[in-house]
């Protein structure tokens, strides 16, 4: 089977991710579990923050896909630069907002607070946590103000993110680049 490695195409400003969606069967198969009753120290408050902490996406991790018009069978992955780019230019677009259900409804009230690259597993917050993700994952906490939503979360309805956007495959980008070479050979010829 096919194996696509995607990156983000830097001459095409709608590459990179848009939202994050907040999924009951995570693609790259890492739940996030919900941050609560985290006591904040100088105040007498004992309220749920209603954060979910996981992996937004994962370095080398073999994601399956189908074409359902073609019924063409492979696989995805991203490698940590891309994790890395795709994480940076989230953010520089300011899409920390953006999040949808299922891929398919948008939703309000959600907010990215916290993201990191994980450097070192062992020493990283997510193992903190109990969470086991290789170095390069790029992890997210994200702020559900919407106690309907925050309860599937917390009842287990929805287990984790995942990322909706743009990425060129890599495999197609460099065919392109060797058809505008050709075309731009086949151009000095006939001048």
């Amino acid at each position: 089977m096919r194996i696509v490695e995607l990156i983000i195409d830097e001459s095409d400003e709608q590459s990179g991710i848009e939202a994050v969606s907040l999924v009951e069967t995570p693609a790259i198969e890492e739940n996030f579990i919900a941050l609560n009753k985290q006591q904040i120290l100088l105040k007498e408050v004992d309220k749920e923050k209603r954060i979910l902490m996981g992996a937004a996406l994962v370095p080398n991790k073999q994601i399956y896909r189908r074409n359902e018009k073609t019924n063409d069978e492979y696989y995805i992955y991203f490698s940590k630069d891309t994790v890395r780019k795709a994480s940076e230019l989230f953010f520089k677009r300011s899409n920390h907002k953006n999040a949808t259900y299922e891929h398919k409804q948008p939703i309000k009230g959600t907010t990215i607070v916290e993201s990191w690259i994980v450097e070192s597993t062992e020493q990283d917050k997510s193992a903190h946590y109990g969470l086991n993700v290789p170095e390069g994952t790029w992890m997210i906490s994200m702020k559900i103000d919407d106690e309907e939503l925050y309860n599937k979360a917390k009842e287990g309805e929805i287990k984790g993110f995942s990322i909706e956007g743009y990425f060129a495959d890599k495999y197609d980008l460099q065919k392109d680049d060797k058809n505008q070479e050709i075309i731009k050979q086949l151009k000095d010829l006939l001048k």
